[in-house]
């Protein structure tokens, strides 16, 4: 065979024929143009899931302890949002060690049934009251505005700060940067779908958005005669090219452009390997189905590294929340447990690891029917190579006490974003002393514990 590389047209050409990826691995063919450096010695992927508006956490994890429950109960019914066992809007109680030692009665929403069958499984872990951070700050610290993070409550500025990985904000994400660390190179290394994520953005990695809601197609460019469809296409390109002023935007589109470029060409893989899990219908169970295929072709070549970006909207739930929120609960628990199955089914379930953020957590005290923007969170990490169980602790629910930023129930996070994002990172293979000062921008040393504990 010619030792000549094999481009990214060819090879997925070569795949079309093949018909199965075994195939393609018998006779060499899974070269891409760009291969994943030998810097790593197995085949790992992260998975954001970006819930967008911010979800509610305080009512997909409710505590069951006495204090806890009690005050909760007061303080959220009377927005109508008080969830309990007995009225079946929590599901059945579990109980937790946390890492002081003492036991942790809780709940999970009850739009959840397949996240609590996977927990049951110790393949789920919570982490609570998680957050934007500089370092850690008490509520003196916060009334004070020392090391508090800037334009806190705001969407657009927290959904940066998060997939960046720091306040101080930056035009790359931690995913992608984590991905430069480890040699991260190749044409799938760093993929968002149907929105682009700042989260896979690296400074070498090259991101790429498919469009459309996670199909492998060109969105908005199935056109009849041919000669329509690629006018359409070569203006998109024509615009998408164009010089731009804001530095963000110019790496949007150059995501995008990768990704059209990506989607043209995987179409014919995507077409020779049915997978036999049935995904739902929802947008991102089918961005998680996209995933998986991904996952399959890229893993099939060996060694390597891989960040995703997946992300379902509609959680800034002001009001009509009880509704609201289980239905998008209810979509995350079924895609992610499809995402699971199908892992499993394509022989990588130990190497893929999906976790949950959002903009921010909401009030405790409700408004009329929904709740308002706040800080800490509780966020989700799934997957066979994670510790299941419950890591932290819930805040104190008293409304203008040593927790709440706010009088309203507003969480002081007790973990940072980094602290999160570096026991993942751990897990995904990187050095600490890349995930120092080049994943978290010398921003990890402000918090003495640097791994969580979640990650086997």
């Amino acid at each position: 065979m010619c030792k000549e590389k094999m481009s990214r047209r060819r090879f997925l050409g070569a795949s079309a024929h093949a018909g199965m990826l075994g195939a393609m691995s018998t006779l060499g063919l899974l070269g891409m143009t760009r291969p994943a450096q030998a810097a790593v010695g197995d085949y790992k992927a992260l998975v954001c899931l970006y819930l967008y508006g911010g979800n509610d956490g305080n009512n997909m994890i409710v505590p069951l302890d006495a204090a806890h429950y009690g005050a909760y109960s007061n303080i959220r019914r009377s927005g109508g949002l008080a969830l309990s066992v007995e009225a079946k809007t929590l599901l059945a109680a579990r109980s937790a060690r946390l890492q002081d030692g003492t036991e942790q009665p809780f709940a999970f929403h009850y739009g959840m049934p397949e996240i609590d069958a996977l927990f049951a499984q110790g393949q789920v872990a919570a982490l609570l009251n998680v957050g934007n951070l500089r370092q850690p700050l008490t509520k003196a610290q916060y009334q004070s505005g020392a090391g508090v993070p800037p334009q806190l409550f705001s969407h657009p500025d927290q959904n940066q700060q998060n997939q960046a990985g720091t306040p101080s904000g930056a035009g790359t994400g931690w995913g992608g940067r984590l991905a430069d660390a480890l040699g991260a190179n190749g044409d799938l290394d760093a993929v968002s779908i149907g929105t682009n994520g700042l989260f896979v953005s690296g400074t070498t990695v090259q991101s790429n958005l498919l469009p459309g809601n996670g199909q492998l197609s060109l969105a908005g460019m199935n056109f009849w005669p041919q000669s329509e469809a690629d006018k359409r296409r070569a203006a998109l390109v024509q615009a998408l090219s164009a010089s731009n002023p804001n530095l963000i935007a110019t790496a949007a589109n150059k995501s995008l452009l990768n990704g059209m470029e990506l989607a043209k060409d995987l179409q014919a893989a995507a077409n020779g390997a049915a997978l036999q899990t049935v995904f739902p219908g929802y947008a991102i169970a089918q961005q998680l189905k996209t995933v998986t295929q991904l996952i399959r072709l890229r893993a099939a070549q060996g060694p390597g590294r891989q960040v995703y970006f997946v992300s379902l909207g509609g959680f800034d739930t002001h009001g009509g929340q009880a509704w609201q929120q289980f239905d998008l609960l209810r979509q995350v628990s079924q895609s992610v447990a499809a995402f699971q199955n199908a892992l499993r089914e394509i022989g990588a379930e130990q190497n893929v690891t999906t976790f949950t953020m959002s903009d921010f957590g909401r009030t405790l005290q409700p408004n009329s029917g929904g709740t308002d923007h706040a800080w800490g969170n509780h966020q989700l990490i799934i997957g066979a190579a994670v510790k299941g169980g419950l890591y932290g602790r819930f805040p104190e629910f008293v409304l203008g006490g040593k927790d709440d930023a706010t009088g309203r129930g507003a969480w002081i996070p007790h973990l940072s974003n980094q602290q999160y994002g570096a026991t993942l990172g751990r897990w995904f293979g990187a050095e600490p002393d890349a995930l120092e000062q080049q994943v978290f921008k010398n921003e990890l040393a402000n918090f003495p514990l640097k791994d969580l504990g979640f990650m086997l």
